[in-house]
């Protein structure tokens, strides 16, 4: 799924979800994410628990073959040591491949970082990544250094449905990945690109709600995440019941949403940040959100594009100014405008568009999409 945003002063947005499953091979040239699917096991020894403590055990005894004078201490020290060398250049070197074979994609591997901030039904829960966890994740500085991007995973259980658990579990999963991109000491960090679902992972009949989507993208994006990658099992999606659900549940509820988020983003970026940088919350652990307001803004929908049509008012604008900075991209300058210096660039662009072409304009938009939606249902019948 492919988002692009379009602009065309500040009357509209245009968000277009382009779905292509039939896509040639990509070429050297070509650009796009490349994530690497990594569960089996985990580079860290310490990692390892549970159903993955076999690796341990079998590493010890690979130890203990090689050099039987070992003590059980021993071996384990030397398996811990070999094992975690041996997951480093597997890992770096199948990286290395894969940029020096598609040099321009973004290569990462997938639920990397992780927080392991669990226990959101305990009393008091942060979401905090632990100190122990951190401390971990800094081991990991070589895989860091070696990805492009990181792919971080926001999956919720049914029991963090409209929970404000789930907002805490997304923020510091994303903060944490933003924090890891920082470590490696080069002129841009990795893009942060969340990995999501629009079902629970344990009731994969059950879409998540707006407010679960506000929770989990809507927050990724506030925090500052590159962007997001929706994934969705076949077995989500087997009979034709879950397919016309699953499409009532994208024209209805999550599309209008990203079209919502992705224009409140690139608004923001525009007049706070001079569209060289992203906008992300002063202070991340606050509820502000990138959403439009839904007194100036309304979204329609017409073959499959969604537009967002609207101006922003001061009012709009200076909000984000209070609770939003920006993050400057790479080799760009972007200091956060003050609220009088929005006002300006507000009537700026008031008197360069023009109020009478900005009615003409929007009436053309809302004409030209309600003749197109008359066309696609002559069409069907």
């Amino acid at each position: 799924m492919n988002h692009q945003v379009k602009t065309k002063g500040q009357l509209q947005l245009l968000l277009y979800c382009m779905y292509n499953f039939t896509a040639p091979p990509p070429s050297r040239t070509a650009r796009g994410l490349a994530v690497i699917d990594w569960e089996d096991w985990r580079p860290l020894w310490a990692r390892n628990w549970g159903s993955k403590w076999i690796y341990r055990t079998l590493s010890v005894t690979h130890a203990r073959q090689r050099d039987r004078s070992l003590t059980a201490r021993r071996a384990t020290a030397t398996a811990k040591k070999q094992f975690q060398a041996a997951a480093r250049s597997y890992m770096a070197e199948t990286l290395s491949l894969g940029s020096r074979l598609r040099p321009n994609y973004q290569w990462g591997f997938y639920l990397f970082p992780n927080c392991y901030n669990h226990g959101w039904m305990e009393p008091g829960y942060t979401g905090r990544c632990s100190k122990e966890v951190r401390g971990q994740n800094d081991e990991l500085l070589w895989l860091w250094e070696a990805s492009s991007a990181l792919y971080p995973s926001i999956y919720l259980q049914a029991s963090l449905g409209d929970r404000h658990s789930a907002a805490l579990l997304v923020r510091n999963r994303v903060q944490e990945a933003l924090r890891v991109s920082a470590l490696p000491a080069r002129p841009a960090t990795a893009p942060v690109y969340v990995y999501t679902r629009p079902v629970f992972i344990d009731q994969n009949r059950r879409f998540l709600s707006q407010g679960d989507l506000v929770s989990t993208i809507g927050e990724s994006a506030a925090v500052g995440a590159s962007g997001a990658v929706l994934w969705g099992a076949s077995a989500d999606y087997n009979d034709k019941a879950s397919c016309e659900a699953l499409s009532s549940y994208l024209t209805t509820t999550l599309n209008p949403y990203v079209a919502n988020v992705t224009a409140a983003a690139q608004l923001c970026s525009d007049f706070l940040c001079q569209g060289n940088g992203r906008c992300v919350r002063k202070h991340y652990e606050s509820d502000h959100y990138l959403h439009l307001s839904s007194g100036n803004f309304h979204i329609l929908r017409a073959r499959n594009t969604y537009m967002v049509l609207g101006t922003p008012s001061l009012a709009d604008l200076t909000l984000f100014s209070r609770r939003f900075t920006c993050q400057c991209y790479t080799g760009r300058t972007c200091a956060p405008k003050l609220p009088i210096h929005l006002s300006k660039a507000l009537v700026f662009r008031l008197k360069h568009q023009g109020l009478s072409d900005k009615t003409k304009t929007l009436n053309k938009v809302i004409a030209d999409m309600e003749q197109s939606t008359i066309k696609e249902n002559l069409k069907k019948h």
